[in-house]
């Protein structure tokens, strides 16, 4: 029956298993740099926030002046 290897297991080669391995170690890799990613994104989510409250608060503070100015000057 020449090639045929009837009553053999079949078994995985080392490049295949390594190969193999290289593409678990890319996925945890990839998995764990998402996560990062994530957190960054939260983070800056968050920067965000507070920049935006601080931008309000010169805002609100500039037009307080102002009518406090015009207020003074009217009476």
């Amino acid at each position: 029956m020449g090639d045929q290897r009837f009553g053999f297991e079949s078994f995985d080669c080392a490049p295949g298993l390594r190969l193999e391995a290289h593409e678990r170690v890319a996925k945890l890799q990839f998995d764990g740099l998402n996560r990062r990613l994530d957190k960054i994104e939260l983070l800056i989510e968050r920067l965000e926030r507070r920049l935006w409250l601080a931008v309000y608060g010169v805002v609100g503070v500039i037009l307080a002046q102002a009518v406090q100015s015009i207020l003074s000057v009217a009476p």
